[in-house]
């Protein structure tokens, strides 16, 4: 039976679903006040449809009916419905429920969708949040009877991803599956999530016509730039002005109201007052519309009253199954010249391209298109998303995974949606298509107020770093890098590794350009003989031939020219820079000339090449080969930067994919038994874990806990040393102290019953110094280890990120130096290994100064491990080992101390 948290209303299984039609409706668990609406929704089926749900044609329903199906417990009975905004209300257009059957752990499911809502993908979606639910309460498998003339429902159960077993009772199909989310359920899922995220953004990108509603006739006006630029840049579709106090705007015929515009209105785009929103996009849906752009600020941005105004205005788009970008943003461009769409107040249209760019800042939005243009770099969209009540990266993402007109893909974002999703999303995007991350608005407000190590050194700019590592983004440090690097992937390909030559008419550039190499990681090759021999022919003059190759002032556009073809012959350059200074007899035009002619026998071999003109930046027009430019920077220093970027995403790409190891003997239910038995001996949250329950939960997943045993007296204590063995190692133990060493609680290596007593009484009476004897609630002894290096591996729940994994140096040490690296959870074992790679002292783990080298795998082991635990155990708020003492290879580890939260 589900307990009273059980049975109350839970809203967080509230939740907005894309259709494969690309229309978004919100699915939400059944109340009780849903009678009407179950009973108007019953009345609205056909004969058909009822036959196809009850098995028959039943009768009149009665309100007796009606609140016997819309009352569940939410835990043995579950019901979904589907709702879409009809009128001024909501209305139901479908319903999916499950009954727990009598063997606990599978449950009977069955549907009914309105007839003008068949095919459409919402019993795909039914389905999959109620197995979502199921999953939570303990049901592994899913039942259901399905008439044989009922392929619509056939078809959902089948091309879930669902392995359906079938077999005939009497007039029906007895379906029975797994509900176990296995990987090809779950790509399955993101593939329908991919399609209908698509579909969904085709009318705000591609609209056959656009309103803007509030265009004016003043000059300068929000409503009157938003005209002229989709007049002046040649939109193809139709538009419709709409202000009830004019009869045109810009020689076009204007409507009072969107509702009186005679054809349909794919797009509408919204600059009216904040007060005025809600009931103009309440009308768009009445319309039919099928996006909407809300310009308008004055949302949540303005304090609560405005953030209430802004969820108005989300539910009432979502109501209609409208998307929404906005509010309180700059609009949307679309370069394509299928529709050459300037949906945004800023009189710069960009030129075409191939770099999708979105930006949360409008005002970043408008220096971003400024830029963009006199870098002649090329758009190929641009969707300044404001607010993100509705579309965000998310969509954004998918939709340019599968976009022919974007290769490049560069973000301006101030905080995360829902980071999780982000992750999942980037990290399949990425492998196809650079991500380049501009990420402002970090605050370490969060991470002081935590309670362990981890959380405390978990900071924003830590966390972000991780999320952007794990899902394959480049993480730039500007925007002027950010263009940087953009024009370099956008024009050439990638590098296939690090070794780069340098070509230059003057030393001293050169030398800075050597030492950016250095300080970005990467190498100056060694010219071959044979390449050698081939530049000194093409010379024909007494110079030192080494990389750089400084040809000096008296070099020839020729020169220039032969020299980089025969670079880019060599295998081993993966890369080539040439630099060139204006202050000699050849003009930057000769050279740009030859750098073009030459660009084409690195286009021929696949590799970058990137010129530095001093005093020229972005895309010049002469710097073409074919259809692509090669990128020229102001100095040395931004063209070794940009290349390092693109060096680090080309090594992503070709890098393999980790997996979430599975680990057998792992005690899954006695762990999750320890927290529930924790939870009912308290009220209090959240809760520290004891060192019992601490040593067995480690257990349960295999991870080495030094033995520890409590002790309340100092005969105890002295018992208990005798038992492991000396030396030992004495602690306080104290529920309220969290760092023991910060009050002499910590005595190392005691190696007799004396030194036991004397610990147990140092440790007292430091703490009766300091006025917290009543705090000591005895002492914990355990077995002495020595040798090894330590590390810090901790957990902290971040409250946008979810799970993070800490791994770091450890000891007394660990929060002075705080050489730290973290991973979102789950980590794959490739996290786990780069996770450990990645921090400062690694070379304390490999052997250093004649050290043995540690038991690094063993360590990735323990990582994975604590991984597989958070994924159980969800209510660990907290988590550190500290320290972990790491022996020499083959030894494996020890946990020495740890701190578990638990809430």
């Amino acid at each position: 039976m589900p307990t009273e948290v059980e049975a109350k209303y839970p809203s967080r299984y509230e939740t907005e679903v894309l259709l494969k039609s690309g229309q978004k409706i919100m699915l939400r668990p059944i109340r009780r006040d849903d009678t009407g609406r179950w009973l108007s929704f019953i009345n609205r089926l056909s004969d058909n449809t009822k036959y196809l749900r009850f098995h028959y044609i039943p009768k009149e329903f009665t309100e007796e009916d009606a609140l016997r199906y819309c009352t569940v417990d939410y835990y043995n009975t579950f019901a979904f419905v589907a709702e879409i905004r009809q009128g001024q209300r909501n209305e139901i257009i479908a319903i999916g429920r499950y009954y727990r059957l009598p063997t606990q752990i599978s449950a009977e499911v069955s549907f009914a969708i309105e007839d003008n809502y068949q095919d459409v993908g919402i019993g795909t979606k039914l389905l999959e949040w109620l197995a979502n639910v199921a999953r939570d309460n303990g049901i592994t498998s899913f039942e259901a009877e399905v008439l044989p003339g009922n392929e619509l429902m056939l078809m959902v159960f089948r091309d879930f991803g669902f392995h359906v077993t079938s077999q005939h009772a009497g007039d029906v199909l007895r379906l029975t599956f797994p509900i176990a989310r296995t990987k090809r359920v779950e790509q399955k899922e993101q593939e329908r999530e991919r399609i209908s995220t698509v579909n969904s953004l085709k009318y705000l990108l591609y609209p056959r016509s656009v309103a803007v509603i509030g265009a004016s006739r003043k000059p300068g006006s929000i409503g009157q730039l938003l005209m002229e630029q989709l007049i002046r840049n040649d939109y193809c579709g139709v538009v419709y002005p709409i202000n009830p106090n004019t009869e045109s705007v810009m020689a076009v015929k204007a409507y009072p109201s969107i509702t009186d515009v005679p054809g349909t209105v794919d797009l509408a785009i919204i600059a009216v007052p904040a007060p005025f929103v809600s009931r103009v996009a309440d009308e768009c849906g009445q319309k039919g519309v099928r996006a909407i752009v809300v310009i308008s600020d004055g949302f949540k941005e303005r304090g609560p009253e405005g953030a209430a105004r802004e969820n108005e205005l989300r539910d009432i788009t979502l109501g209609h199954g409208m998307r929404l970008v906005g509010p309180n943003c700059m609009g949307i461009i679309n370069t394509d010249p299928a529709v050459r769409l300037n949906g945004t107040f800023s009189r710069i249209y960009p030129p075409q391209g191939n770099v999708a760019f979105l930006s949360q800042s409008g005002a970043m939005g408008l220096v971003i298109l400024d830029y963009a243009r006199n870098v002649n770099l090329g758009i190929s969209t641009f969707i300044s998303v404001g607010n993100r009540a509705d579309i965000s990266a998310n969509d954004l993402l998918q939709y340019w995974e599968q976009d022919s007109q974007t290769r490049v893909i560069l973000l301006y974002m101030e905080s995360f949606g829902n980071p999780r999703h982000f992750s999942r999303i980037a990290r399949r995007v990425s492998t196809k298509k650079p991500i380049l991350v501009v990420k402002s608005g970090s605050t370490e407000a969060g991470s002081r107020a935590a309670s362990s190590h981890t959380g405390a050194m978990a900071t924003p700019e830590i966390v972000s770093d991780a999320l952007f590592r794990q899902a394959g983004i480049t993480r730039i440090n500007s925007v002027e890098e950010l263009f940087d690097v953009a024009i370099l992937l956008a024009n050439q390909p990638l590098p296939r590794g690090r070794k780069v030559a340098i070509v230059t008419n003057g030393g001293g550039p050169g030398i800075m350009a050597a030492d950016a190499c250095t300080r970005q990681g990467l190498a100056l090759t060694e010219l071959s003989e044979q390449t050698r021999k081939a530049l000194k022919a093409a010379i024909k003059r007494d110079i030192s031939i080494n990389n750089p190759i400084d040809v000096t002032a008296a070099a020839s556009p020729e020169e220039f020219e032969a020299i980089l073809k025969i670079l880019a012959e060599d295998p081993e350059v993966d890369a080539a820079l040439t630099m060139f200074i204006p202050a000699t007899a050849i003009g930057p035009e000769e050279m740009q000339v030859a750098v073009s002619r030459a660009a084409l026998a690195f286009q021929k071999q696949d590799k970058p090449l990137l010129a530095c003109f001093i005093g020229q930046r972005g895309v010049q027009r002469k710097l073409a080969s074919g259809k692509r430019f090669v990128p020229s920077y102001l100095f040395p220093e931004d063209a070794v930067v940009a290349l390092a970027r693109a060096v680090e995403h080309g090594e992503m790409v070709r890098k393999p994919r980790g997996v979430v190891p599975h680990f057998k003997g792992i005690k899954r239910e006695r762990a999750q038994e320890i927290i529930r038995e924790v939870m009912q001996r308290s009220t209090r949250r959240p809760i520290w874990l004891s060192e019992e329950e601490i040593a067995e939960l480690l257990a349960c997943y295999g991870i080495r806990f030094v033995p520890t045993l409590i002790a309340r007296t100092a005969d105890k204590a002295v018992d208990i040393a005798k038992e492991l063995g000396f030396p030992v190692v004495v602690k306080l133990h104290s529920s309220t102290i969290t760092h023991k060493t910060d009050v002499g609680g910590v005595v190392l290596d005691v190696k007799n019953e004396p030194g036991v007593r004397k610990a147990f009484a140092d440790i007292k009476g430091k703490l009766a110094a300091i006025g917290k004897a009543e705090e000591m609630e005895g002492v914990t002894v355990q077995r002495y280890v020595t040798g090894g290096v330590e590390a810090i591996v901790g957990v902290t729940q971040n409250p946008t990120f979810g799970p993070l994994i800490m791994f770091g140096l450890g000891g007394v040490y660990a929060e002075l130096f705080k050489d730290v690296a973290l991973r979102l959870h789950p980590l794959t074992d490739l996290d786990a290994r780069e996770q450990i790679d990645s921090i400062k002292a690694v070379k304390l783990f490999e052997g250093f100064r004649g050290a043995p080298p540690a038991d690094k795998p063993a360590l990735e082991e323990l990582l994975l491990r604590l991984s597989a635990m958070v994924e159980d155990v969800k209510e660990i708020a907290e988590l550190d080992l500290n320290p972990v003492k790491v022996m020499p290879q083959g030894e494996g580890y020890w946990v020495v101390d740890a701190r578990i939260l638990v809430k």
